[in-house]
């Protein structure tokens, strides 16, 4: 495996928490503790524009698919609502009353999903914007959600080190899973949802059996929190990002680790704490609190 620096996206001047791949080809999105959310191409990798204004930092983006939106959780628990049509923010949904840290959607069901610090999920409908229920899922911060590639399964990583899975058709609760001894920041499942991967502020990445419930294994990954997972799309690998500053990818067969992309390795890397990585195609993309975006080639 061989890792190549490709590009590095400046423009932001403040920590970013998080990217979004646009559902238009060779665009991205990022987010932060900026005033704005901002547009990039990565056919020229350089910026196009700020897509928006917000009042707050913005924790999570999201672009359904099939739809001609984005969302965007804020710190003040607003989602802000931008229609690619409409060229215009067409609304802000507003519930929450604390921070919004994951967004994901249902497709086959029409539903958004945002979870809040309050312990809460919110789940709207994507095509009339209203909201449908209110989920109380645990006394503190749900960090982060996972969706199986079948659309069955729910996945959420609390900040009270659990990791609940629902059934996406009514939400009913399947499993707690416990394991990890700090707060859950990041979970992925795999492609054929045979796995599912978690990651907390332990430094611990750890591989669910999702038929049995069971840990199958424990991976001391990193030396702080692991901030972001990211399945490949296609590939039997997962990149870890951390807020020691690396990014490991690892093997799904064996678990193995493949590479590790960090200064001390002699990458010229991020010097910050890295809040998330999106795979698009065999390109990594990194982002961090040193306020850049770093695409890494990944030749396998």
């Amino acid at each position: 495996m061989v890792v190549k620096k490709k590009a590095e996206l400046i423009g932001h001047n403040n920590p970013i928490f998080t990217l979004e791949l646009s559902n238009k080809p060779e665009i991205l999105f990022s987010g932060g503790n900026d005033k704005g959310l901002v547009e990039w191409s990565l056919k020229r990798n350089e910026f196009i524009k700020i897509l928006f204004p917000v009042q707050s930092s913005i924790y999570a983006i999201h672009c359904p698919v099939l739809y001609p939106l984005i969302f965007a959780g804020l710190r003040n628990g607003d989602i802000v609502v931008y229609s690619f049509i409409d060229h215009k923010v067409i609304t802000i949904l507003k519930h929450h009353n604390t921070p919004v840290f994951d967004i994901k959607s249902i497709k086959n069901k029409n539903e958004l999903i945002a979870t809040a610090e309050d312990g809460t999920i919110s789940i709207w409908d994507i095509k009339n914007l209203t909201l449908l229920h209110t989920i109380i899922l645990s006394k503190d911060t749900i960090r982060c959600i996972a969706i199986s590639t079948d659309e069955k399964l729910i996945a959420f990583g609390c900040r009270d080190t659990k990791i609940k899975v629902y059934k996406t058709t009514d939400f009913s609760l399947l499993k707690t899973l416990e394991g990890h001894s700090l707060p859950v920041f990041s979970i992925q499942f795999s492609h054929n949802n045979e796995y599912l991967i978690s990651g907390g502020r332990d430094a611990q990445v750890k591989v669910w059996d999702m038929f049995t419930y069971i840990e199958i294994i424990n991976i001391p990954a990193h030396l702080f929190a692991v901030n972001s997972i990211a399945v490949h799309p296609s590939l039997p690998y997962f990149a870890t990002a951390s807020m020691d500053k690396s990014i490991k990818i690892w093997s799904l067969e064996d678990f193995k680790l493949y590479k590790t992309i960090n200064l001390e390795k002699g990458y010229l890397g991020h010097r910050l704490s890295i809040n998330k990585i999106v795979w698009k195609d065999n390109d990594l993309i990194s982002t961090s609190d040193d306020k850049r975006i770093i695409i890494w080639e990944i030749i396998i």
